[in-house]
């Protein structure tokens, strides 16, 4: 081992995916030189934290792209751990539609009340779906809907909502798979809306967790690697891959000029932005490397590849697809008055749903009824629809109480190119607008999971390059980091052995190599050490490892003994 050469790794884009890879790799500094590069000038992807106004929203910053998820994630919440961070529970409360059109997990609605015969008959239809799963699992939403003669409204206002929440589908939502929906009602690991409830579809509050400061979590995170040796460069974009060989990859390299907000627009370079002229008189560099990690967008890695991408790469990278959505951070509270259901709503409230009380849900509602993820269908087309995050009510570093008034709302609208005459982002009010973003985000189409998914085992390893990133199988944060291990793994790093004593998150990551790698993980920690009580309910899915505390805002009382947040 002494005099065997380090192989030179290059991981592309400083995301989730990416510093997982890298962090991996960097446990093994006798087999591994690496270097981490991004376009943008911090780590992290879509994940970063905004600053705000403390004294009048009751917390000096925001999560921005990302900001929660499941007990499931076992390996995200590890990762918090290590460097000294960790998770906040919450009880997931939604609100979807407006007037008549409106429904909660929370309470009974009129319009649960209305549809009473179709929400018996979508609780026979999930078991159904459950039972022939096999002939199921790729029918779009859309068609399983009418198969089972479920009405437009019902549909839209109600099924369809219900997915969209799930991974940002959003706009998808129709094209996504029949198991996504199923497995969302029936999965007792994965399940949010597990058990489905036989008279109004989602009674359950879903246990979820809220992450740290993205931010300062991933700029610790940035700094422990260098320590450990990785090399990252940060405001460098790679424009092509010149050649990949048995020698080896060549890649072609610009420096980016650093924006002062660190979010560095998309450059004359890429297809992002075709009106973009940002650095386009910077010098290309090649480099040469071992090996290479793509943690970036299926269609980014497709135009990296240029000339060197064969036809089987260019047919499963080609074949995912991507909206342009908005993310509009803001303070109108009219807004949100005029179109969604922000409180308890007394003319939709019913008390009985097929005969049986619902008194107790009701008493429960008025006192405290404070949703945190809200969708509204379009008028027009209740087939499209806006989502929306009442982020006070949902990150933890705001205090219990704040005004409606000062609460912080992200609008996201979402499919600029199919959907952008339905919007109804001039309505904000510009003034209470803190934050505009732009994201390319994967649509989760039944196609995804027919040409994308189960063939990129054949793309992996191949000519010493690895493709790492969520939209390998789903939009999730802990898809992302299992990505990443994933990578490592293969290119000869261990999996952590804490985890591997965590007999879900070891199922969960044999499982993704499996699909994404076409190889079975074999064990190799000894049975006893650190991870062997991480794991905890139904089948270990619920995650009770250091990186999560079992008290609500906890981090909003970190943040008032910092000066970060108020009382």
């Amino acid at each position: 081992m002494e005099n065997q050469r380090k192989k030179k790794v290059l991981v592309v884009g400083a995301g989730a995916t990416g510093m997982s890879c890298a962090h991996h790799l960097a446990e093994h500094p006798d087999k591994f030189d690496v270097t981490l590069i991004d376009a943008v000038d911090y780590c992290g992807g879509q994940a970063f934290a905004i600053p705000i106004d403390k004294e009048k929203h009751g917390a000096s910053w925001l999560n921005q792209g990302v900001q929660g998820g499941s007990y499931i994630f076992h390996h995200t919440m590890t990762m918090f751990a290590r460097q000294g961070y960790h998770a906040d529970p919450v009880k997931l409360q939604v609100s979807f539609g407006k007037d008549d059109q409106f429904w909660s997990n929370v309470f009974p609605t009129s319009l649960l009340a209305r549809h009473q015969s179709e929400v018996k008959r979508f609780a026979l239809m999930l078991k159904i779906v459950r039972w022939f799963e096999v002939f199921f699992a790729l029918i779009p939403i859309k068609h399983l809907m009418k198969l089972f003669w479920f009405s437009e409204e019902f549909s839209n206002t109600v099924a369809l909502p219900m997915v969209a929440l799930f991974l940002g589908t959003g706009n998808f939502a129709p094209e996504v798979p029949s198991i996504i929906l199923e497995r969302l009602c029936t999965s007792p690991t994965y399940g949010m809306w597990y058990p489905a409830d036989k008279l109004s579809v989602a009674s359950n509050l879903p246990p979820m967790v809220v992450f740290p400061n993205f931010s300062t979590f991933y700029g610790d995170w940035k700094k422990n690697l260098i320590k450990k040796g990785v090399d990252i460069r940060l405001s460098t974009e790679m424009t092509k891959i010149v050649k990949r060989d048995k020698s080896g990859v060549v890649v072609r390299l610009i420096q980016r000029t650093p924006e002062p907000d660190n979010h560095n627009a998309a450059s004359a370079w890429g297809d992002e932005d075709p009106t973009s002229n940002a650095d386009a008189d910077a010098e290309e560099t090649d480099e040469e490397y071992d090996e290479i990690v793509l943690c970036v967008l299926a269609d980014t890695a497709n135009r990296l590849l240029s000339t060197t991408a064969d036809y089987r790469e260019r047919k499963v990278l080609g074949s995912a697809k991507f909206a342009n959505d908005i993310t509009v951070t803001h303070t109108d509270s009219e807004y949100m008055k005029n179109h969604y259901e922000n409180f308890y709503n007394e003319e939709q409230a019913v008390s009985t749903l097929s005969g049986v009380d619902q008194t107790v849900r009701l008493e429960m509602a008025k006192k405290d009824f404070k949703p945190m993820y809200m969708i509204k269908m379009y008028p027009s087309d209740l087939t499209k629809l806006e989502m929306c995050f009442d982020c006070t009510n949902y990150q933890a570093q705001f205090p219990p109480k704040v005004p409606f008034e000062n609460h912080v709302f992200q609008t996201i609208f979402l499919n600029k190119e199919r959907d952008g005459h339905l919007w109804s982002k001039d309505l904000i009010d510009q003034s209470k607008v803190i934050r505009e973003d732009w994201w390319h985000q994967l649509c989760h189409s039944w196609t995804h999971y027919l040409f994308v998914v189960p063939w990129m085992w054949l793309l992996q390893g191949r000519r010493h390059t690895r493709f790492a990133a969520a939209w390998t199988l789903v939009n999730a944060h802990e898809t992302a980091v299992i990505s990443g291990i994933a990578a490592a793994v293969d290119l000869g790093a261990d999996y952590p052995e804490d985890l591997e004593r965590d007999g879900f998150a070891l199922l969960s990551f044999r499982l993704y190599y499996l699909l994404t790698y076409g190889r079975w993980y074999r064990k190799k920690a000894p049975k006893d050490g650190p991870g062997t009580d991480y794991a905890s309910g139904v089948y270990g899915s619920v995650y009770k490892g250091p990186g999560v505390t079992s008290q609500d805002r906890s981090i909003w009382r970190q943040e008032v003994e910092a000066g970060r947040s108020t009382k």
